[in-house]
This record gives C-alpha cells, structure tokens and sequence, in this order.
C-alpha cells in the first residue's frame, strides 16, 4: 500500500512525495496515483520537513508535569521526584509515556530516545501511537553490588525480550542513570554490554558544576577523564547534557566517537548552566542532538521550542548572533539525530524512511516564508505541524490523533492518585 501527498512545499517548490511501505520511494513536482494508493493527502498551503528526533526524554513523567517546580535540582528529586515515582504502577507509566507521544507527535516528533522505569510501557506505549523509540533500561546500583547484579541480569532480559516482543521501529539500550549513580564497574558491564549487542549506552553525564566537584572529590578527575580512566569511551556511547566540559575532555569526545545530547530548557530551567559549547563540538566532528529532556524538567516536549532555545542560547552567551544557526540546530534536530538513534530517517529523500510532517504555511508565525528554517526554529512551535507520518502510517492528520482525550483523562486520573498519595 501507498501514500500520496500531492503540492507541499520541499526545498522551495511544489513536490509530490510517493511513499511505499516505510520508505520514501519518490518526490517530483507532479506524480501519478499509483493503483494501490491508500490515502491521498492534499499539501496544499504546508511545508514537508523531516521528522524531529527528541534524543532525551523520561516520557512518562508527563504525569509530573507542573510538580515541585522551582526547586534546586537535588532536592526536587530526593524530595518530590523520586518518592512518588516509587509508586508508579507499569500502568501509570504506560499512559505517563501514552501522553508523551501524544504531544511528540502533535508536534512533529516521530523518533525518540527514552531512560525510565518499566521499560516495557514506554516501548508499548510507542508501538500503539506509531512511534520510533529507542528505550533504555535504567541501571541504578548506587553501590550496591545486589543491585548491580540485577541490573546486569535485567539488561540482558530485557534486550532479548525486545528483540522478540516489538517491531523493527523499537530499539533497546541500555542506561546507567549518571556516574553519581552507577559504579565505575558497573559503567564498564555497560560499555561491553553495549559493544557485544550493538546497543546505545544513553547516561547522563556533566550535568551540573556540582557533578562535576564531587567527582573530583571521589576520582580526583573530572567526568570525562574519569570515563576515559575506566575505557567506556566509544561510538555506542551517547551523553545527555554535557555541560561542564574543557576543550581537552572534548578531543577525547571526539577521539572516541561520542555523542552528546544538548537539552536547553531543563538546563536553564534547573539551573544546570547555559554555556553549552556546540560549535565546539561541531568543530571537531561530534555528532551533537537536541533533547527537551522529561516535562517535569522542561515542562513541554515540543523540539521547535528545543530548537529555538538552544540557538538563542548559543549566541547569547558568546555575544554572537551568528552562532549556532537556525540551519545547524535544525539539522540536529533531524539528521544529526536519526544518525544518533539509527533511525534511517532524518531527511526527505528517495529511500529514506518515510518519517515526516505538513507544517502549516497559512498560519501568521509562519508568515510571510523568507525562510522556511528561519520560521521554524525562530517564530513556530509544535502547534504549526498539521500531520505527521511515521514509518509510512499518518499518525496525525489535520491535527487529529487518535485516541487523544482518553489519553489525557487516564493521565489527569493517575497524576491525582499519586500526587494525594
């Protein structure tokens, strides 16, 4: 079977775009409706753009969403976060993530990297909306060796259980949660857990100055160089945030292949620092993606905002209004991340996954069109995506998604019964 979007907008002019399967098979200013066509969709007045990659996320904290904020990081989590998620049932997870893809959708997300609890209801909450996922089981050992034990025990299940339960469109991997959390030996089982399965590694890593003290305090080194020390540098590696780093832990980034994941709004939101250095890590050939990181910490899992915050944030703290472009924040958002996640996707050509969205041109931020990433990254939002399309099955169309308002009653239901708990 096949779609037809007939007259969007691609690389300035009218295009048809033919999908087949889960792939692109044809883009050209006018094409035929072949015989099995099972949906017609009329681009008239929309753009077709890839699909954005939210390369950090804890879907199922939307239930938090608007809780304990305001809060210095550690005591928000030891005193808010962390006792009501001891809680959470796999149900309340399941439609905490259910919710998360609503919103990634709605707002032109088609791929996603997730680290939580029960990891089994973010991966089914991603197969019943349509969504890639990659989703990390969470290691958390805190020096407990029986702890750790059962984290080394449950990454292989889990893999395997993976491997046999989803489709194609869900990825596994594997998460020690931060090198505050997770032992050094218990870093090292993941690096070659990772290399033996050809898995991604997905940590949090140079969060906060904090972070990075205390781990002179214990390894008389800093974050990076303590990774280097334990060898779990590698291309499986991917580090979110990545804000406290020197031009040195930066060539051994590079050196090593690592990938980092810029998260602008929780970053400013928790207080974490600003001082993201992209360009530098562009200059050298990381692969940088954008992150909205979880809605208790940024509150809204819209990549348009993402986008435009890390650009703004880029220049402004150099005094440069030329760093950090609209046009390479945009293709971390899209290329750069599906290379990260292994996607296939991230850019609208014959034989790439079939991962798109319609943005709506009649809209007033939208208009006039000088520039069609200018407008996206500086003046839209996630509400300009008219419909989106992933693996070659529309998951919206003209703003409609399926099984929506059941969705946020479930999640203002549970959010109530654990927060009066």
């Amino acid at each position: 079977m096949s779609v037809l979007i007939k007259n969007s907008l691609l690389n300035g002019i009218g295009q048809d775009i033919l999908i087949e399967g889960d792939r692109i098979a044809k883009i050209a200013p006018v094409i035929q409706t072949p015989a099995d066509c099972e949906r017609i969709i009329d681009g008239a007045n929309t753009a077709a753009v890839p699909g954005f990659h939210n390369c950090h996320a804890h879907s199922a904290m939307t239930v938090f969403r608007g809780y304990g904020d305001d809060l210095p990081l550690m005591k928000w989590l030891e005193e808010y976060i962390w006792p009501v998620e001891a809680k959470m049932t796999e149900e309340d997870c399941y439609w905490g993530a259910r919710l998360a893809c609503l919103e990634m959708i709605k707002s032109g997300t088609t791929a996603f990297m997730d680290m939580y609890m029960n990891p089994h209801s973010t991966a089914q909450a991603a197969v019943d909306t349509g969504m890639r996922a990659v989703v990390s089981y969470t290691l958390f050992d805190q020096g407990s060796e029986e702890r750790a034990a059962k984290d080394r025990d449950n990454s292989l299940k889990y893999l395997y259980e993976f491997q046999e339960m989803y489709p194609d469109t869900i990825r596994f991997s594997v998460g020690p949660h931060a090198i505050y959390t997770v032992s050094g030996e218990q870093l090292r089982f993941c690096h070659n857990f990772a290399k033996e399965h050809d898995v991604i590694i997905h940590l949090h890593m140079s969060e906060t100055k904090g972070e990075v003290d205390e781990c002179m305090k214990l390894h008389n080194t800093t974050p990076i160089r303590y990774l280097d020390r334990l060898g779990v540098l590698s291309p499986n590696l991917t580090i979110a945030h990545g804000l406290w780093m020197d031009e040195e832990e930066l060539d051994l980034l590079a050196a090593n292949g690592v990938n980092v994941i810029h998260n602008p709004a929780s970053n400013m939101k928790l207080a974490s620092g600003y001082k993201f250095l992209y360009e530098e890590m562009r200059g050298r050939g990381i692969d940088v993606g954008l992150g909205t990181d979880g809605c208790s910490s940024s509150n809204n899992l819209d990549m348009l905002e993402a986008m435009k915050l890390a650009s703004l944030l880029g220049k402004v703290w150099r005094y440069d209004s030329t760093a950090v472009s609209a046009s390479e924040i945009f293709r971390s958002a899209t290329e750069t991340g599906a290379r990260i996640l292994h996607t296939g996707a991230g850019k609208l050509e014959e034989g790439y996954k079939a991962d798109l969205c319609l943005v709506d041109l009649s809209l007033p931020e939208m208009t006039p069109l000088h520039d069609l990433t200018s407008n996206l990254v500086y003046s839209a939002n996630g509400s300009c995506v008219k419909t989106t399309v992933i693996n070659g099955r529309i998951v919206m169309l003209d703003r409609v998604v399926e099984g929506e308002e059941e969705i946020k009653e479930k999640v203002r239901a549970i959010a109530r019964r654990l927060i009066k708990r």
